[in-house]
């Protein structure tokens, strides 16, 4: 069974920084891409970052570009997600995905629907 579960989320000043883990079970972590997305209420869901599955490549949202850094680690078969500089701006629940198993694009990591997994979920909430 595939499981996803985020931790790492918390209350946090503007300008702090936290890092979200996300640890995964039931699959060859090494052949997947991952994917972080957030939701703040009354927004639609947010693309927020994605790493290939080998080589490294990662992908950001404009948003958090220079702030958060995504990545992995193959032998805990877990993403992060490490988050610096946090704005208000920044509140939502953070969700990691697993990218289906096709072609990671530059053009498309951020759409939901190329994910096929999802964790329940981790409230981040940065104070102004």
């Amino acid at each position: 069974e595939v499981q996803l579960v985020e931790s790492g989320g918390g209350l946090v000043q503007a300008g702090g920084s936290l890092r979200l883990s996300c640890a995964t079970s039931g699959f060859t972590f090494d052949d997947y891409a991952m994917g972080w997305f957030r939701q703040a209420p009354g927004k639609e869901r947010e693309g927020v970052s994605c790493i290939s599955s080998k080589m490294g490549l990662t992908y950001y949202g404009d948003s958090v570009k220079g702030r958060f850094t995504i990545s992995r680690d193959a032998a805990k078969n877990t993403v992060y997600l490490q988050m610096n500089a946090l704005k208000p701006e920044d509140t939502g629940v953070y969700y990691c995905a697993r990218l289906k198993k096709e072609i990671l694009l530059a053009s498309s990591w951020m759409f939901g629907g190329r994910y096929d997994y999802w964790g329940q979920g981790t409230q981040v909430t940065v104070s102004s």
